[in-house]
């Protein structure tokens, strides 16, 4: 089953187009990823399946059903910008929070430990919010937007103000997460944590989806028949024997070790290349050169651009 479907939502405000016949499927127990530029329409179909605002026209079906108020308890949602009250402190404020959910003190306070626990914030209980960083504050407003397990979680730039350690750990949760049965939104700008966790893109611009797949399916789409080389040997030797059937996209080289980027053109194969080079070189390694989601987002949205 799907844990989610949005169909063909259209949204305005006033004169903008926020949302264009937009339809996604996230599918149960799995990481999507929700990308696009600033001003896509990310931030409106987020809204949208918050129910902070309903849709102009379409709908959106949760784990089966149409949605309606009775979803709200069972959907987490981290916004982008925090909301934390700066003067409580942290446990206070923590267990308030979970009792809006719904959750009872003593069960909040149970599931609070464990949490604090697990993030290694156990000291920060009777601090005021005011008085941590960014990434703590980041990380009380993560605890409290899954405390009450949510079958359904919506995270907007989960790893903001986050050092390498704790975009690591947040990022093991969230995983974890999945594992034990959670359904997870993810939007960002961080292209290496798309890669590295999420099962499915949509990718929206200018408020309609252009692009969409499992991220590895994606990934072969835009694999435009790039292949990546390891050689030893003279790099212009290598670079005359490409002639016109390969193009040369990016080198690097140390000393008489190279690792090159080439573009193979339409009708020729791998071994056609190797054929042509191996009289000059001695390759260590040739592989299918997957472009980063961080290249395909720029690709992706850059055709938009020269279409309008």
């Amino acid at each position: 089953m799907n844990a989610l479907e949005a169909k063909a939502i259209s949204k305005s405000y006033a004169d903008h187009v926020a949302l264009n016949d937009v339809s996604i499927t996230v599918p149960e127990q799995s990481v999507f990823g929700l990308l696009g530029p600033n001003g896509a329409g990310k931030t409106s179909l987020i809204r949208i399946i918050n129910q902070i605002t309903g849709p102009d026209s379409g709908e959106i079906n949760l784990f089966g059903e149409r949605l309606s108020e009775k979803h709200i308890s069972q959907i987490g949602y981290l916004p982008e910008e925090r909301g934390l009250y700066k003067k409580m402190k942290v446990g206070e404020q923590s267990i308030y929070l979970a009792q809006l959910k719904g959750m009872s003190k003593q069960e909040a306070k149970k599931r609070l430990d464990l949490w604090f626990e697990r993030l290694e914030i156990g000291d920060w209980w009777n601090k005021k919010v005011e008085e941590l960083s960014k990434g703590m504050a980041q990380k009380i407003q993560f605890v409290t937007t899954v405390l009450h397990d949510p079958k359904l979680l919506i995270l907007d730039e989960p790893f903001s103000g986050f050092d390498p350690i704790n975009t690591a750990l947040i990022r093991k949760e969230i995983m974890r997460l999945r594992e034990e049965g959670s359904t997870i939104i993810l939007s960002t700008h961080n292209m290496a944590s798309v890669e590295e966790i999420c099962d499915n893109i949509a990718l929206i611009d200018k408020s309609r989806v252009i692009l969409e797949g499992q991220v590895q399916e994606v990934q072969q789409r835009y694999h435009a028949n790039e292949y990546q080389l390891k050689f030893e040997g003279n790099m212009i030797g290598f670079t005359n024997a490409l002639w016109t059937n390969f193009e040369l996209i990016s080198k690097k080289s140390k000393e008489d070790k190279h690792d090159v980027i080439v573009k193979i053109s339409e009708g020729k194969r791998l071994n056609d290349l190797l054929n042509a080079v191996t009289s000059e070189v001695s390759i260590i390694e040739a592989r299918p050169h997957i472009p980063t989601m961080n290249d395909i987002f720029i690709t992706a949205v850059n055709k938009e651009k020269e279409k309008s």
